[in-house]
């Protein structure tokens, strides 16, 4: 155990796994997780990778398609930190809209015990929750917030067997909600889904959710969107540079901010490891893996 500890020590202090060196080059599966990117460079670092299994749901962390260019196969974590993710992205509607966080604050400050009135907040029931990304937990975001008396619209890459209302584009779902929950995959393909047009059309009423990724949603855009009035505020678990959240976000009352812990409570980070060792141990055992996304 003492040359693994120190293995793991080595490559634990590195600034990715390229860095780690040899003996990488005798690794078969790699277990990437909090933030790990693994690309190019690392996987010439570990040419007789076979496997990567990774800790989390969302995996633009890895470059799938030269993984899979390279005959490494990649599993994530899904399922079972649905009901965790859904839970804080429920809250953090509830939150922008009933400003619980800013309304604490105001507490604090002393301004209630001098006399100042807490402004009007506005109900989760009559207003339309937009669910950009109906997967998973888009589904289980929605059929929580039903019984809130919330009306459900959704915009996915296509429409779905589901009951609430399908917008074409990510405009139009904006343009149709109070509150635009963003539960969309990461990676190239949706950075900056969430730009200036789908903020403005969000509108000064409208509210912006993000629990997917930091790169999905235009955070200059945002920052000058709150700035100027365009949106009346934010709930965000994911930024573009975590854990650096930009510093005009962090003195607004009007946005709710907090440190990516969608899927961190004890019981889903459990869960989340056994899949991950499950997949580990399948494909060691018999060179398959559980949850494979190639």
């Amino acid at each position: 155990m003492p040359f693994l500890e120190t293995e793991l020590e080595r490559a634990y202090a590195a600034p990715s796994l390229a860095d780690v060196g040899s003996p990488a080059a005798g690794f078969t599966v790699a277990v990437a997780g909090g933030g790990t990117v693994v690309g190019a460079a690392e996987l010439d670092a570990l040419p007789g990778l076979r496997a990567i299994a990774n800790f989390g749901v969302g995996y633009d962390n890895i470059d799938v398609e030269e993984a899979t260019r390279r005959g490494v196969v990649v599993s994530n974590t899904p399922d079972v930190l649905t009901d965790a993710v859904a839970d804080l992205s429920v809250l953090l509607v509830l939150d922008v809209l009933r400003q619980g966080s800013a309304a604490d604050r105001f507490v604090r400050r002393g301004e209630w015990a001098a006399g100042k009135r807490y402004p009007l907040t506005r109900e989760v029931r009559g207003s339309v929750v937009g669910i950009l990304g109906l997967g998973r937990i888009g589904e289980a975001v929605a059929e929580r917030l039903v019984p809130f008396g919330a009306e459900i619209a959704y915009h996915s890459r296509s429409a779905k067997d589901v009951a609430w209302a399908y917008h074409e584009s990510t405009v139009a779902l904006a343009e149709a909600s109070d509150v635009l929950v963003v539960l969309t995959p990461g990676g190239a393909g949706t950075e900056h889904l969430v730009d200036a047009a789908v903020l403005d059309a969000l509108g000064p009423d409208g509210f912006l959710v993000n629990v997917s990724r930091g790169s999905v949603v235009d955070e200059v855009a945002l920052v000058a969107a709150l700035e100027a009035g365009r949106i009346a505020g934010a709930g965000l678990d994911v930024f573009a540079d975590e854990p650096h959240v930009p510093a005009a976000l962090l003195d607004r009352d009007d946005v709710v901010l907090l440190p990516h812990v969608g899927s961190a409570t004890d019981q889903t980070r459990e869960a989340m490891a056994r899949l991950v060792l499950d997949n580990v141990a399948a494909f060691l055992e018999r060179g398959e893996l559980v949850t494979p996304v190639n």
